[in-house]
This record gives structure tokens, sequence and C-alpha cells, in this order.
């Protein structure tokens, strides 16, 4: 009984490390690919092929993920047990969409694009530059239109929830770099706080609600970084404000 036991004991953290080889450890990545997708979802009414488009984005995220670590490395082989599995239920699923919607093939120059972007940083090994993360925003962003597009409906009604979300992911990634990365910098401490100030002009030309949370959001760039918080900490905030700012959106369309 104490062999098995040991072993038990000794094969739980190995089960534990074999799952985060396929799980990024990128925590902010799933709020920049959720709440765009909800925010879509919500505006422009449910379809049941919001569900296989939601499957397809976020193993297509996991997909470009490992990829771009593979072309970052050059060692392909490290990544491939990630690629093989991600890849076919990618591609499965984006030929489910795109069957059931054939002009979301439109958004595949765009989102082509951006990636050969985030293949240039990845080569060179800065992906953690800011242009890069606001690639990213971009990318996670755009999926308000094509789940509106998925729905079947025109662009314009979605297009404040697009504005909104992107400028707080925007907004969020200066913010953080200030609590993380860039503590301390003062450059980066007046690019978000003067960044927030301008999202709060234009939120106000959407809604007061949002205005309100755009102001909130100009609160916590300006007054948290003087504080040592931990990113877990940095982590439960973003938490907080992303549901803030999908419920506003989604509440005054």
């Amino acid at each position: 009984m104490r062999t098995d036991n040991t072993t038990g004991i000794r094969r739980r953290p190995a089960r534990r490390r074999s799952v985060r080889q396929f799980i990024p450890p990128q925590h902010g990545a799933w709020a920049m690919l959720l709440v765009p997708w909800l925010a879509g979802v919500l505006v422009s009414g449910f379809h049941w092929a919001h569900v296989p488009l939601l499957g397809a984005w976020l193993a297509g995220y996991l997909l470009s993920y490992y990829a771009l670590q593979a072309v970052k490395t050059r060692r392909l082989s490290r990544f491939r047990p990630q690629l093989l599995l991600y890849g076919p239920i990618a591609a499965a699923l984006c030929l489910l969409v795109v069957a059931v919607r054939p002009q979301l093939l439109a958004y595949a120059p765009a989102y082509a694009l951006l990636l050969a972007l985030n293949v240039f940083y990845a080569r060179r090994r800065r992906e953690r530059a800011l242009l890069n993360d606001l690639i990213f925003v971009v990318q996670s962003c755009l999926m308000v239109f094509v789940a509106a597009s998925v729905a079947g409906a025109g662009l314009s009604p979605v297009t404040p929830a697009f504005t909104v979300v992107l400028l707080y992911f925007t907004g969020t990634v200066l913010y953080v770099k200030t609590m993380i990365r860039e503590r301390g910098s003062a450059s980066y401490y007046w690019a978000s706080v003067i960044y927030h100030v301008f999202a709060l002009g234009v939120a106000a030309c959407l809604s007061v609600p949002i205005a309100a949370v755009v102001a909130l959001l100009l609160a916590r760039s300006a007054v948290l970084p003087r504080y040592r918080l931990t990113p877990k900490h940095v982590g439960i905030i973003e938490m907080v404000t992303s549901t803030l700012v999908l419920i506003t959106t989604v509440a005054t369309r």
C-alpha cells in the first residue's frame, strides 16, 4: 500500500505537468478571447454556429501560441504534440463555421496579415513588444464583427461594442505593463494615463454608463501603479473590470 500511495503521489504532479504543456501560461489572454466573442454574441443575437465558432477561436489561439513558440525557438519537434492536437480541431471547426457562413472568409486577409506580424516578432524573440501586444488586441476585438457575421447581423449595430472592447483592451495592455514589466517607468505610466483620458472622451460620445466605467479605468491606471500589487491581484482586478465593460456594453446597446 505504501508503494502504491507513493506511486500515486509521484504520478499526480507528472499529470499536472503534462496538462500544463498544452495550456499556455498566458492567463490574461483568456479575457481577450472571451469578452469580444461574448460582446458580439450578446449584441447581435445568438446563433447555434457561435458554439463551434468559440471552439475554433480557442483552438486557433492555442494552435497559434504553440506555432509561434516553435518559430521563436526554432524547435518544431518540441511543440509537435500541441500542434497535432489543436491543428485538426481548429481546422474542423473553422470549416464547419465557414460552411454555415461563407462570408467569414472576408476576415481571412486581416487575420493573415496580423498573424504574419506575430511571426515577425516571434522570429526576433520580441513577442512581448508593445506593438505585438496591440496586434493581439486587434485580433481579439475583430471577433466582435466575426460573431455578428455568424449571426447574420450587420456590422453597424456591433460597431459600438467593438469600439468599447478595443478601447478597454488597448488600455489594459498599457496599464498592465505599468504594473508588471514596466513597473516604475514614467513614460509607460503617462502613456497609460493619457490614453485613458482619450478613451474617456471617446466613451463619453457613446453613452454615460460606458463613460462611467472608463472613468473608473482611468482612476485605476492613475492610482494603482503607485502600489506594489502582485500579478495575481492585478489579474483579479482585470477580471472585475472586464466584466463591468462587458455588462455595460451589452446593457447600453
